[in-house]
């Protein structure tokens, strides 16, 4: 059997960004994220920029490259670093269960096969849980303040 034929049936492995539909799928999801985000002054008040947008494309950038698409974030960002970038924000148990249950409606929205949606959803979740850094019973900051 020469090589081309032996090639005929295989591919090669495609990564899950391919495979759920590359940029497109990343940006309906961070757009879904977002939309709740914004309806949600619980989460909002934790974006200090008033504008979403750079954060959506920050958070964009780093699920493609995650997920196995364009390195953009790093080049752009440098290493993820996702527990010290998050640690100037107060991120409470409450805080995080907000973002996740944002963040499965933008899941659910994207209409993924349930391989590809249980391995999306395992990584946000556990990603999710690992970025808490406060208990919803400790004061902010801001209510310090006042």
């Amino acid at each position: 059997m020469n090589l081309r034929a032996a090639t005929a049936f295989t591919r090669p492995s495609a990564t899950f960004y391919e495979d759920v539909g590359g940029e497109a799928t990343f940006v309906a999801l961070v757009e879904a994220f977002y939309e709740g985000v914004a309806a949600d002054p619980e989460l909002r008040a934790m974006y200090p920029e008033e504008d979403l947008g750079p954060a959506a494309e920050r958070l964009r950038r780093f699920l493609e490259q995650y997920w196995g698409g364009p390195t953009t974030y790093s080049e752009q960002r440098g290493h993820p670093r996702l527990r010290m970038r998050h640690a100037p924000f107060r991120v409470t148990p409450d805080a995080r269960d907000r973002w996740l249950a944002h963040m499965r409606v933008a899941v659910l929205s994207l209409g993924l096969s349930p391989l590809h949606e249980g391995q999306l959803w395992d990584y946000l979740e556990r990603a999710a849980h690992s970025m808490v850094n406060a208990s919803d019973d400790a004061p902010s900051p801001a209510r310090d303040a006042r």
